[in-house]
């Protein structure tokens, strides 16, 4: 069940620059926690933390956490490590394939080894791609996926899925206390705008008066939580006392075709869609079965795709306006 924190605790964050790293730092930070923020600044953007860099309760440290020692980085105890250090944008991964198996594998060992050389909890920010494209619809954490180990994807995927085994096996081995959330298609201001993800890609087309690019037929479907929402289920996870993998999404499901349809609405495009040929492996259905999250954790998602657009609307059109932001 959720429980209330101690106040004060020492938090590394690996991929804290990045857009669901950033938010995360913001609300440990809110609560009175001290975080330092690990990031080789890759994906992460120092602009995502800038307004927190001069505050007594954060740093920001430029490392990386497969290449770099980390112990000698980290000053002072550490009570958590929080690991959401890897590429997560399709054209990122796809790009960087022997990195996001690296930063999978290795770096989640280096970032265990710390939580272990501390005696701290340790976070794991995993995915709903160690699913697949599943053949259990909604996807319980029970499910195992069905994942093409050697598709393009798989790199994601498959380091993800490595980094779960990983983790389990260190708390397994050496009682170390573990969580592990697994992240639903999320959305937000600070995602940044060409990160190949749907809800940017139509937004951005939108927002410029271009085609809405829809792969396939449209007809396959996500489910997409606000940021907030999904940072809240991070620290609701983490003062658990859950120690099994746990969804973290909303369940409210759309098809690209609907999803494509609001943005229209909302951005006031007159903007077409049109259709291009579906990706390799791309799944068919996503949504998260919340049970466990909604029972042990005691937490929904309270924000509902056309509450939570308008503000990611507003940061694109930002992002449009000063490019260097």
């Amino acid at each position: 069940m959720h429980v209330t924190p101690p106040t004060d605790r020492h938090v590394v964050v690996a991929g804290g620059a990045g857009f669901l790293g950033s938010h995360l730092c913001d609300a440990l930070i809110a609560r009175g926690d001290r975080v330092t923020c690990v990031d080789d600044l890759s994906t992460g953007r120092r602009a995502n933390v800038e307004h927190l860099v001069d505050g007594e309760r954060f740093e920001l440290v430029e490392v990386d956490v497969v290449r770099d020692g980390l112990a000698d980085r980290i000053d002072g105890d550490v009570d958590v490590v929080m690991n959401l250090a890897s590429p997560a944008s399709p054209p990122e991964y796809l790009r960087r394939p022997i990195d996001t198996l690296d930063v999978g594998s290795i770096g989640t060992r280096n970032l265990l080894e710390l939580a272990r050389g501390h005696d701290a909890r340790f976070f794991l920010a995993s995915t709903s791609e160690v699913y697949g494209d599943p053949l259990v619809h909604p996807q319980p954490e029970t499910y195992c996926g069905n994942v093409n180990p050697i598709g393009e994807r798989s790199v994601y995927d498959e380091a993800k899925r490595f980094a779960e085994a990983i983790t389990t096996a260190y708390a397994r081995s050496y009682g170390l206390d573990i969580r592990i959330a697994r992240i639903f298609n999320t959305y937000g201001p600070r995602m940044q705008p060409d990160d190949g993800r749907v809800v940017t890609n139509f937004i951005g087309q939108a927002l410029r008066g271009d085609p809405l690019t829809v792969y396939g037929d449209g007809h396959q479907t996500r489910s997409f939580c606000f940021v907030d929402d999904e940072i809240r289920g991070f620290l609701a996870l983490l003062d658990s006392d859950v120690t099994t993998p746990v969804n973290i999404g909303n369940p409210e499901e759309f098809t690209m075709i609907e999803l494509a349809q609001v943005v229209l609405e909302l951005t006031g495009s007159s903007s077409t869609i049109v259709h291009q040929p579906p990706m390799p492996d791309d799944p068919r259905v996503r949504c998260p079965d919340i049970s466990v999250a909604n029972e042990r954790l005691g937490w929904s998602p309270t924000v509902n795709l056309r509450q939570g657009l308008p503000s990611t609307i507003d940061w694109m059109r930002s992002t449009q306006r000063s490019p260097t932001s």
